[in-house]
């Protein structure tokens, strides 16, 4: 699996620029190179001792970061999803919603390009983009050095947005007070048994898209019952970020995480 595959190593960058050589050879010291199940010589018993040694590290380095974002009182939310479920879109309705009431600033993780970046950039809200390369997922490391670089006020709320993928960011704490994923009604209502891990690290489960419900199959009662079954305690919301259907709920749902108080949604 990726946390013993070291694919995208030598390729990240944080807005278009390599990172330094010390978090250079941080990653080279998790990731070794191309260590699949398959290499010879790689048992399965090495394999899953590399694979606790990363999620170790990373875990160091997410507890780092959530220790420095609670001394300064910011909300910190990791939005994970499949490609395609409007996660950016989302985002930057929720960030014109937002503007003015609070600091805001986004971390932006994706393989390739600055898009979506340039598309939070464009709402007033700073963002910083880390391109993994052929990584699948952002670790607590890269998200470091990120907030070394990234401007956001005491009091606010970091939204990183993480790499279009259900498997690998489940695996990966970045010192996040939540793990939100998004999930739209064009991908299918057994998403949540199909990618266990994920729904079960998630606190809120975002069911996206819902304007598209009249022209769709999709079972929202039986979607709901398997994400249940994967984390009875997971909270789920309907929303459409395009007809903004739904963003009230999720707006206020912010704003009582950011104020240290838990809303139950039904």
């Amino acid at each position: 699996m990726c946390s013993v595959c070291g694919c995208g190593e030598g390729e990240l960058t944080i807005d278009g620029k390599y990172p330094p050589h010390a978090l250079i050879r941080g990653l080279q010291a998790q990731q070794p190179r191309h260590s699949h199940a398959h290499a010879p010589g790689m048992t399965q018993a090495r394999m899953v001792q590399i694979e606790q040694d990363i999620l170790g590290k990373n875990n160091q380095y997410a507890a780092d970061n959530r220790r420095w974002l609670a001394e300064r009182g910011i909300l910190a939310l990791n939005l994970v999803s499949s490609p395609g479920s409007g996660k950016t879109t989302l985002l930057t309705a929720t960030l014109s919603q937002l503007q003015g009431q609070m600091p805001l600033a986004v971390i932006e993780g994706d393989q390739q390009t600055s898009n979506d970046a340039e598309r939070i950039r464009a709402t007033g809200v700073p963002a910083v983009q880390i391109n993994t390369g052929k990584g699948c997922h952002l670790d607590a490391h890269m998200v470091g050095h990120a907030l070394e670089t990234l401007p956001i006020a005491a009091g606010g709320i970091l939204f990183i947005e993480n790499v279009g993928n259900l498997v690998c960011p489940a695996a990966f704490d970045l010192g996040e007070a939540h793990k939100v994923v998004i999930l739209s009604v064009t991908e299918g209502e057994d998403k949540p048994i199909k990618y266990p891990d994920m729904f079960h690290a998630a606190d809120l489960m975002i069911l996206n898209k819902t304007d598209l419900l009249p022209y769709l199959q999709f079972d929202v009662a039986k979607c709901e019952d398997y994400a249940r079954r994967v984390n009875p305690n997971i909270q789920i919301l309907h929303l459409s970020a395009t007809s903004g259907e739904g963003m009230a709920a999720w707006v206020g749902w912010l704003q009582h995480q950011l104020a240290g108080k838990t809303v139950n949604i039904v």
